[in-house]
């Protein structure tokens, strides 16, 4: 897939989808720090989408000096401005995903899967039809 190709909405969104399918995917096979990391490079391309977005854009209460490519100032702007909730806890989700990089971490990650569905709701990345995306290819990981 060529994600610049597809524009810097559509681009960020699909991958978005195509990680939320193998995250999940990877969750349930029980490769839970993967399906973690995956499902928060998810977050960042939802979050990206969203921001390139022109209608989206005009609703954002941006301060003077915040930089909209850190992922941490998206999250609290997004948050400020009503976009998304206080279901996910953004820097906690960070410190778990730290932590998976390094180390197969023990989670309930259905309660967490929970809470990303509920922000990727928020965000217009879910809901959405697998059927339409490109065929998954699990065996290269």
């Amino acid at each position: 897939m060529d994600q610049d190709a597809l524009g810097p909405v559509e681009g960020p969104l699909m991958r978005a989808r195509l990680h939320i399918r193998s995250g999940k995917r990877r969750l349930r096979e029980g490769k839970v720090s993967a399906g973690i990391v995956t499902l928060y490079d998810s977050l960042l391309c939802g979050l990206e989408a969203y921001v390139a977005r022109d209608e989206n854009k005009k609703k954002l209460v941006i301060n003077e000096g915040e930089n909209l490519k850190d992922e941490k100032t998206v999250f609290a702007v997004l948050r400020r401005s009503g976009a998304l909730d206080d279901t996910l806890n953004f820097n906690e989700f960070e410190r778990l995903v730290e932590r998976a990089l390094y180390e197969e971490v023990q989670v309930d990650w259905r309660e967490l899967l929970v809470r990303l569905e509920r922000v990727f709701t928020q965000l217009g990345v879910m809901p959405f039809d697998e059927g339409a995306l490109p065929p998954e290819k699990p065996g290269e990981f």
